[in-house]
């Protein structure tokens, strides 16, 4: 790149906006009555499921749609938080309580959720940044590296199921 020339941030939408998508995706989810809201990642492209986990204070369930691709048996998502500061509450949650569900286009599962070894994070943050020119860019807005999360299926004779 010449001197005197500064790559340029990709655009995000504000904050409000990407809060609202969220209300929107989960709103149209239930309304649906889970017809609409969740699919498959395809090549080069990442899907969506939904993730209950159990609440780090409240001990309540808390479910939200998060965007996974798969990893053999493994499902991989990244704890962005929007691109935003901070971690998103599941991840929290998830720290706090591994053991949760995921509900996929084509049924429920039992899962377990860790953070990507550095090996494993070497090779599957590729896998986003081929569905998203702009991944390592946004990543970049955050102060603090952001946690690829694999989420390892876990059999019905486990923890107390979310």
């Amino acid at each position: 790149m010449p001197d005197g020339q500064e790559t340029k941030a990709p655009w995000l939408p504000p904050r409000w906006f990407i809060r609202l998508a969220w209300v929107v995706h989960r709103g149209l989810y239930r309304v649906t009555g889970s017809r609409v809201g969740l699919w498959r990642p395809r090549e080069n492209s990442w899907g969506t499921l939904r993730l209950t986990t159990t609440g780090r204070r409240t001990g309540q369930q808390r479910s939200v749609i998060i965007a996974y691709f798969e990893d053999g048996p493994n499902l991989v998502g990244v704890a962005m938080n929007g691109w935003g500061e901070g971690a998103p509450a599941w991840w929290l949650n998830l720290q706090a309580h591994p053991d949760a569900s995921v509900e996929l286009p084509d049924g429920r599962r039992l899962v377990r959720a860790r953070v990507a070894t550095d090996d494993e994070r070497s090779r599957l943050w590729p896998r986003w940044q081929e569905a998203d020119k702009n991944f390592d860019a946004h990543a970049a807005r955050r102060s603090s590296e952001t946690p690829v999360v694999v989420l390892e299926p876990r059999s019905e004779g486990g923890s107390p199921t979310p």
